[in-house]
C-alpha cells in the first residue's frame, strides 16, 4: 500500500515536532546539569572554609540528584527520538542511558539512606516525652 502525499506531509509534521520536542526536552536536561553544578560548587564553596568546613558528601549528593534527574530528561528525549526513527544506534544510546541511570539512581539512593542512616532526624530528638501519669491524670 503506498501512502499518499497528505499522509506523507502529515508523518513529516509528526515527525518534526518530535524532534523539536526532544531538542526542548535535552535542553532542560542540560539545564538541570549546569543547575546541580551551580548549586553544588556554592555548598563546596560555603563549606571550605571555616566556620562552615563540612562533610563534602551533601555536595556530592547534590550534584548526584540533578543529575540523575537530568539523565531521566535524556532518556525521555532518546525515547522520543527512538520512537519516531528507530536505528541500533538509537536503541543502543537508549539502552546505555538506561543502565547508567539506573545505576545511578541506585547508589544515589544507598547513598541517601547511609546517609539518614548516620544522622539521627532531628524531628525524633525533638519530640516531646510523654509522661505515663498524664494519660492518667485526664481520667
Amino acid at each position: 500500500m503506498i501512502a499518499s502525499p497528505a499522509e506523507m506531509h502529515v508523518e513529516d509534521v509528526v515527525v518534526t515536532l518530535v524532534l523539536w520536542l526532544k531538542l526542548a526536552i535535552e535542553a532542560i536536561g542540560a539545564l538541570m546539569i549546569c543547575m546541580g553544578v551551580v548549586l553544588a560548587g556554592q555548598r563546596f564553596v560555603r563549606g571550605s572554609f571555616p566556620p562552615n568546613v563540612e562533610d563534602f558528601v551533601d555536595v556530592r549528593l547534590t550534584l548526584a540528584r540533578f543529575l540523575a534527574i537530568a539523565l531521566e530528561f535524556q532518556l525521555g528525549a532518546d525515547i522520543l527520538s527512538t520512537a519516531v526513527a528507530p536505528s541500533w544506534d538509537a536503541i543502543g544510546k537508549l539502552g546505555a542511558i538506561a543502565v547508567i541511570r539506573t545505576a545511578l539512581n541506585y547508589f544515589l539512593g544507598l547513598e541517601m539512606q547511609e546517609r539518614s542512616e548516620r544522622e539521627p532526624s532531628a524531628h525524633s530528638q525533638t519530640a516531646p516525652a510523654t509522661r505515663p501519669d498524664a494519660a492518667a491524670s485526664i481520667r
